[in-house]
C-alpha cells in the first residue's frame, strides 16, 4: 500500500510514521514544508520525503500540480498538515489550515487518490453545556471565537463538498480530543505557553493549580490516534471517527500531575480576562478563543472507533498528560524541525537527551 503523509513532520504524523514503519507492506511518502535531513533517523528514516509548502502565497495552481505528482499513485493520502501559530497573525493561519485543505482535495482528485483520511478535531463540534458523549453525528458548528474551531469547521465543509463532488472517493475524518506524548513537549510548550511560563517550573510540582470552574476535557495519546489512522488506512474505512481515552479529565486529575492534588476553583471568566490580557501583550502564545473552545468541547462517544475499527486506546488520557508534562520540563523532542527542541531545551535536558517528538 503506498501511502502519502501530508505533514508527516507533526506530533501525529511522527506517530504515524512510528506505527506505519512497522508495517512491512507500506510504502510512505511524507510531505513537508520542511523535512527532516538527508539520513533522518527513527521514525523518519523509512519515508520518502517530499518538500512542498501548502501555504506559499500566490495562485493555487503550482501547489496543486506539485502535489498532484507526489499523490500520483497513491492508494491513500493521509492529511495532517495544521498551522496553531502564529495566532496572532490569522491570515497565515487560515492560509495554512484553509487554504492548504482545499489544494490538498484539487490535487487528491486530479491524481485520483481513492482514499483520503483528514485530521480533524473536538474543536469542531458545537458547544454543549453538560456532559453527555456526543457521537460522529453531534453539529460541526464550531466554536465562533475561537480561530482554530472556525478554521476546523470549514475543513468540514470542504470535505462535504469533496464528497459530494467525487465518485468512488473515501473521505474518513477523525476528530480526535487533545493529542499528547512526550517527545511533543518542547513543541507544545512553544505553541500553547510563552516566554513567561518556561515549562522548567514543571520539573517541581506547581504550589496550586488554578481551575476554571466546569472545564473538563479528554485527551488521547499519539500513538493512540496513530494506530486509528493506520486501522483506518488498512480498512479502507470511511467516515468521521471520534478519538480519546476512556477517562475524563477533571481538576482533580490534572492538579495530581502538576500540583500534587493541590487546586483551587477559579471563574472561567477571570481566567480568560487574564489570558487575553497575557496574549494581547505578547506574553503567552495561547489565545482567549482557547479557554472559549476547552468550556463549551462535547465530551466525544467512541463507540464507532471500537466497533468498526476494533480500536481502544493504551494509554489513559492522565498518563498521555503526565507524559507530555515530562516531556515540556525536559525539553523532549525529535530530529523533526517542527518539534526540534529549542537550544535553550537541550542545554536543560538531563543527560544530553536532546529528541524531541
Amino acid at each position: 500500500m503506498r501511502i502519502v503523509v501530508v505533514g508527516g513532520s507533526g506530533n501525529v504524523g511522527s506517530a504515524l510514521l512510528a506505527v506505519l514503519r512497522e508495517d512491512a507492506d507500506a510504502s510512505v511518502v511524507a510531505v513537508a514544508r520542511r523535512t527532516p535531513s538527508t539520513r533522518p533517523p527513527k521514525p523518519y528514516d523509512r519515508a520518502q520525503w517530499e518538500p512542498v509548502d501548502l501555504a506559499v502565497p500566490g495562485p493555487d495552481e503550482p501547489v496543486v500540480e506539485r502535489l498532484a505528482g507526489v499523490f500520483a499513485g497513491a492508494d491513500a493520502v493521509v492529511h495532517l498538515a495544521w498551522a496553531l501559530q502564529p495566532t496572532h497573525r490569522r491570515d497565515v493561519l487560515r492560509r495554512t489550515n484553509v487554504d492548504g485543505t482545499r489544494r490538498v482535495l484539487a490535487a487528491v482528485a486530479r491524481a485520483r487518490v481513492p482514499h483520503l483520511v483528514v485530521a480533524s478535531s473536538v474543536g469542531a463540534y458545537s458547544p454543549v453545556d453538560d456532559d453527555v458523549p456526543r457521537a460522529e453525528s453531534w453539529r460541526t458548528d464550531g466554536v465562533r471565537s475561537s480561530a482554530y474551531s472556525v478554521d476546523k469547521v470549514a475543513v468540514e465543509r470542504l470535505l462535504d463538498e469533496a464528497e459530494q463532488r467525487a465518485t468512488g472517493l473515501l473521505v474518513a475524518r477523525v476528530r480526535p480530543a487533545l493529542i499528547f506524548q512526550g517527545r511533543a513537549g518542547s513543541a507544545i510548550e512553544r505553541y500553547f505557553l510563552g516566554p513567561l511560563a518556561p515549562a522548567a517550573v514543571l520539573r517541581h510540582p506547581l504550589p496550586l493549580l488554578p481551575w476554571p470552574r466546569g472545564v473538563r476535557v479528554q485527551a488521547v495519546h499519539a500513538h493512540d490516534v496513530a494506530r486509528l489512522y493506520r486501522e483506518i488506512l488498512v480498512r479502507g474505512a470511511a467516515g468521521a471517527f471520534n478519538v480519546a481515552a476512556a477517562d475524563v479529565l477533571r481538576a482533580q486529575d490534572v492538579a495530581d500531575v502538576v500540583a500534587e492534588g493541590r487546586w483551587a476553583p477559579v471563574p472561567v471568566s477571570a481566567v480568560r480576562g487574564a489570558v487575553a490580557a497575557a496574549w494581547h501583550a505578547r506574553a503567552v502564545a495561547v489565545s482567549p478563543g482557547w479557554v472559549d473552545l476547552a468550556r463549551g468541547v462535547p465530551l466525544l462517544d467512541t463507540t464507532r472507533a471500537a466497533a468498526e475499527l476494533g480500536w481502544s486506546p493504551r494509554w489513559s488520557g492522565q498518563a498521555a498528560l503526565a507524559e507530555l508534562v515530562e516531556g515540556m520540563a525536559r525539553g523532549r523532542g525529535t530530529a523533526s524541525p517542527v518539534l526540534r527542541p529549542r537550544r535553550r531545551a537541550r542545554r536543560s535536558v538531563v543527560g544530553g537527551q536532546t529528541d524531541l517528538r
